[in-house]
């Protein structure tokens, strides 16, 4: 090691030490989340001796709970550092309310754990025998609240202790018992129990000691993703599998199909019997919510084929009281049995923020963009820093948003996986239309001289229509960074001429500083000197192998960063320096804000953000308590983008930041 390499190690090691003893002894106030309200909800249960006390499990690695019977909600408890966990099933002890557990696993990944807290969700730990299994259904026996069973990728684990330790039930090694999707307990007998894998149902009668598959009735390889037993009548047996809703009155023995789900709501993910009325059974599919007021005989559909359910809460004290968890439209209650439904997420924010914009003209109002969200999601606004918000989606027909930007005359524009849109005041408008410009040349006769006239023709080109992924509006040349090419716009979005540059069309990003432009892709960057009329690639900077996200500033430098750090370029793009004075790296975001006149900074691997001044290089940390990719100032304040947590909000009224000079 080099001595100058060295002692810029000596220095990092020294600011991240600094930085760690700062934050520690401020003890700072972690930012607080804000909205835009819903996005995925996945799982519900309740206290048994308070129905109206609720927690609801997400895709995020946290727990909400309410106490108002899903009215409003608030955040209890993050159970990981990590933000994938999906929390799919959660039990609250019935012989102590005070004691929860927590099934969670990570889409893709064969990973999860099991988490328990014996004081009502303010300490959680992690059950050791079941760290790093991906725990797909639990349950509590109702005949003795000691005995809890789980399922799990590779099979079936029991509890004897109230959830402390566990053992495998199911065949080691078994080629057809795991994947576990769901699981029920005998009402009466815990040692019957009934396990759906991801090929058929399985039974046991003697605690796990033998099973036998019962798939007498059902379609071959039928993925089971919800069994219920009626707790008066426990030979009565429902089941829903990716083939449709079975009934058996045998004990699983023989089912027989019930009529009324289509077959393209394949994926019934709950079934849910009305604790009250046993007749009434809901099931919560991937197109809408269906109810049968029969027992079965017949179901029918309740919701629009829009709601995705993932679970059903029927309230025992008021059975017209009933709630759904759903992908991307959050909670949704009912006061009529099902009849009506009508969002119910004050509180409970699980939006994936893909972009944060703060108005030029209304520092206050806000904008942010949202992904995977169709129609519940697109473009949100907040008047007032935060505080309210409201969807302004129309004329976006569901799309992604993944950049927003401030024209000088105000105007909004949005980059999504279908082009640019503009808001016109009212609603979303396309700007996606393409020219090509051909010189067109004509030799005839003026004046008895041969002369050639040449004249520059503009020609239909195909439209914009995929990923806009970065927007800069901010001169009169307007310009967008696509998966198809660099775009630019003379005529405030009117039209775009551009396309790949030197072969290479994945663009991701684009900053613009006078005659200057720099647009960059994952692994490509490249440069212009005239308002991209004309363009050329360069190398990135030799430590950097990837870029993440990339920014220009007031004093015309241009800044990328990427897993390696931050990285400046003082000559327009041209040649980059790497700026290794922050004690920051895997760079996930960055942004110039003019009023601050710094370069904000955030990392995924940190929950600090940065402000760099570009002239002495300079910076200023924040500790903001969440993991962000796009921060920016509003209202007086700064405000952060997460990509599972929505908007947080920096609390107080005046920015306050620690100084380190950083050289």
């Amino acid at each position: 090691m080099s001595r100058v390499h060295a002692l810029r190690s000596l220095k990092l090691a020294w600011a991240a030490v600094f930085l760690s003893s700062f934050i520690a002894m401020a003890a700072p106030i972690a930012w607080l989340p804000v909205g835009p309200d819903g996005g995925d909800a996945r799982s519900f249960a309740s206290d048994p001796k308070n129905p109206r006390h609720i927690y609801l499990g997400t895709t995020s690695s946290w727990l909400y709970q309410s106490t108002d019977g899903g009215s409003t909600w608030q955040r209890l408890a993050k159970l990981s550092k990590k933000d994938d966990l999906v929390l799919d099933n959660i039990v609250v002890d019935e012989s102590d309310p005070k004691t929860i557990l927590v099934g969670a696993w990570i889409f893709d990944h064969p990973d999860g754990s099991l988490f328990v807290s014996h004081d009502g969700g303010n300490n959680w730990e992690s059950v050791k025998e079941m760290e790093g299994q991906s725990i797909r259904a639990l349950a509590q026996a109702p005949s003795d609240p000691k005995i809890m069973i789980a399922g799990t990728l590779k099979g079936v684990y029991r509890s004897e202790d109230s959830g402390r330790h566990w053992s495998p039930i199911s065949p080691a090694g078994s080629s057809e018992l795991h994947e576990v999707e769901s699981v029920a307990i005998d009402p009466v007998d815990p040692k019957t129990i009934y396990a759906g894998t991801w090929h058929l149902p399985w039974k046991t009668t003697d605690g796990g000691v033998s099973w036998h598959n019962i798939k007498q009735g059902l379609i071959d390889d039928s993925d089971v993703f919800s069994i219920i037993i009626d707790p008066k009548e426990p030979a009565t047996v429902y089941t829903s599998a990716c083939s449709g809703i079975y009934k058996s009155q045998n004990g699983g023995e023989l089912y027989h199909k019930i009529q009324g789900i289509p077959a393209t709501a394949r994926r019934t993910r709950v079934l849910m019997q009305d604790p009250v009325n046993r007749n009434i059974v809901y099931a919560g599919t991937t197109e809408g919510l269906y109810q049968t007021t029969n027992s079965g005989a017949n179901f029918a559909r309740v919701t629009g084929p829009d709601v995705i359910v993932n679970d059903v809460y029927v309230d025992p004290s008021n059975p017209r009281h009933v709630l759904l968890a759903t992908d991307r439209g959050g909670v949704r209650l009912s006061d009529d049995g099902g009849t009506s439904f009508r969002g119910s997420n004050t509180g409970f924010s699980q939006r994936q923020v893909a972009a944060v914009l703060a108005d030029a003209r209304n520092p206050r109002s806000i904008y942010v963009g949202v992904l995977n969200d169709k129609t519940y999601g697109g473009v949100f606004t907040s008047p007032d820093g935060g505080a309210t918000w409201q969807q302004q989606s129309d004329g976006l027909n569901g799309v992604d948003i993944f950049s927003l930007a401030q024209a000088s005359d105000g105007s909004i524009l949005a980059g999504t996986n279908h082009g640019v849109y503009q808001w016109s005041g009212s609603s979303w408008a396309e700007k996606n239309k393409v020219v090509r410009y051909t010189e067109e040349s004509k030799t005839g006769l003026v004046k008895k001289k041969r002369v050639t006239v040449t004249k520059t023709k503009a020609v239909p080109g195909k439209d914009i229509s995929n990923r806009v992924g970065g927007l800069d509006v901010s001169g009169p040349t307007w310009y967008a960074a696509t998966n198809g090419g660099v775009y630019r716009s003379t005529t405030r979005g009117a039209a775009w001429d551009g396309g790949p540059i030197q072969g290479t069309a994945d663009f991701r990003f684009v900053a613009a500083k006078d005659e200057a432009v720099v647009a960059a892709g994952r692994q490509s960057l490249a440069v212009s000197a005239d308002e991209g009329k004309s363009w050329k690639l360069v190398a990135l900077p030799a430590k950097l192998t990837a870029i993440q996200a990339l920014a220009a500033s007031g004093d015309g430098s241009f800044w990328i960063g990427g897993r390696e750090g931050v990285f400046f370029s003082d000559d327009k793009g041209q040649s980059w320096k790497g700026f290794d004075r922050l004690p920051a790296s895997d760079i996930s975001g960055l942004n110039y804000d003019p009023g601050m006149k710094r370069l904000i900074v955030t990392s995924w691997n940190s929950t600090l953000v940065f402000a760099i001044d570009t002239t002495d290089k300079t910076w200023k940390w924040w500790e903001s308590g969440w993991n962000l990719h796009s921060v920016t100032l509003a209202g007086g304040r700064l405000v952060g983008a997460s990509l599972f947590d929505g908007v947080v909000i920096q609390p107080g009224s005046e920015i306050a930041a620690s100084s380190v000079a950083g050289r």
